[in-house]
């Protein structure tokens, strides 16, 4: 069934003109209606290229996972972090934190980008099945950052100088952590001296050093794999 976000049931804008016109859905079909935090499957009850009435069915089973990962990601590339916020919706994660450290080079302007990173992870919602998109905050300072992060039942930094500690060891020892952050750095990496600030446990991600884009995706995964329901 094709999915569309409704606010009471009511689909409007691009979604109904898509629905409409591009997926010529009429009155009678059924569809998978989404409110920001639930699915339902739904039936079109009327429909037009400005709107759609969706009258709701039934509630479906929720895919979000039972436990929260918070990806804080050190500021790359704008077109790295639109990849991040759909890979990490795909993945389950929880919230995106882009984090301005000491290496980062590149600017994230202001709301209209961030709008646009909700925006890829609603669209990656529709289609992986999921029930809400990605948190995603706007870019926070190093010093806010590290306040989070001491939030969360255990906080992992991949890095390359970690040493043997890889993720597997560190969940046999956190087996009931249900809040877990990740610190990724930017795409010149994480200083010295932000390891020694950051409250989280280096772990390792094998012998190769990784894009930071792909450090986070496999970070992700990895924690999913182990704590989540991947």
């Amino acid at each position: 069934m094709h999915t569309f976000y409704a606010d009471n049931g009511l689909i409007t804008g691009e979604d109904a003109k898509h629905a409409f016109r591009v997926l010529r859905l009429r009155t009678g079909d059924q569809i998978t209606v989404l409110d920001g935090s639930k699915r339902y499957r739904a039936v079109i009850a009327a429909i037009s290229d400005k709107s759609a009435q969706a009258e709701l069915i039934e509630e479906l089973p929720s895919n979000e996972p039972d436990i929260k990962v918070t990806v804080y990601q050190g500021l790359p590339k704008s077109e790295k972090l639109e990849l991040l916020a759909q890979k990490l919706t795909e993945l389950g994660i929880y919230r995106l934190v882009p984090v301005k450290m000491e290496r980062s080079i590149a600017k994230l302007d202001g709301e209209k980008r961030i709008e646009r990173l909700e925006r890829i992870s609603r669209e990656a919602v529709k289609q992986c099945r999921r029930s809400r998109p990605l948190i995603i905050d706007p870019v926070t300072g190093w010093n806010s950052a590290i306040e989070k992060m001491k939030q969360h039942d255990i906080m992992l930094v991949p890095w390359e100088n970690a040493g043997s500690l890889r993720l597997k060891e560190v969940y046999n020892d956190n087996k009931n952590a249900r809040d877990i952050g990740i610190l990724i750095g930017c795409e010149g990496g994480i200083s010295e001296n932000e390891i020694q600030q950051a409250p989280a446990v280096p772990v390792s991600l094998g012998p190769r050093i990784l894009r930071c884009e792909t450090a986070a995706m496999t970070a992700a995964a990895i924690v999913m794999s182990l704590f989540g329901d991947i």
